[in-house]
């Protein structure tokens, strides 16, 4: 049960972005956001997008670092990876993963 974040490197809005995942279920991913101080609509499908200032206070938390290409393996490995084309979900209407 942990919460991964990938660097700050996906351009948008005139910043970087990072990743924050969950290999467990959602309700841990929004709980640590929560804790972040990210806001609900920073949830997409499957991840919160989290700005550059945000990333080491998400690794203070207790994120641990994986690298890009990692975020998608770990999702997919927990069953909690959403593709592109699903309907998009808000915090309180994710499924119940595990």
């Amino acid at each position: 049960m942990t919460v991964y974040i990938d660097p700050p490197a996906w351009p948008g809005h005139g910043r970087l972005w990072s990743h924050l995942v969950s290999d467990d279920s959602y309700d841990e991913l929004h709980a640590f956001a929560r804790r972040l101080g990210a806001p609900p609509r920073a949830f997409e499908r499957d991840h919160y997008d989290i700005p550059a200032a945000s990333y080491r206070d998400a690794v203070r938390l207790g994120a641990v670092e994986v690298r890009s290409r990692d975020v998608v393996r770990l999702l997919t490995a927990a069953g909690l990876r959403c593709r592109k084309h699903a309907v998009r979900l808000t915090p309180t209407a994710a499924p119940a993963h595990r």
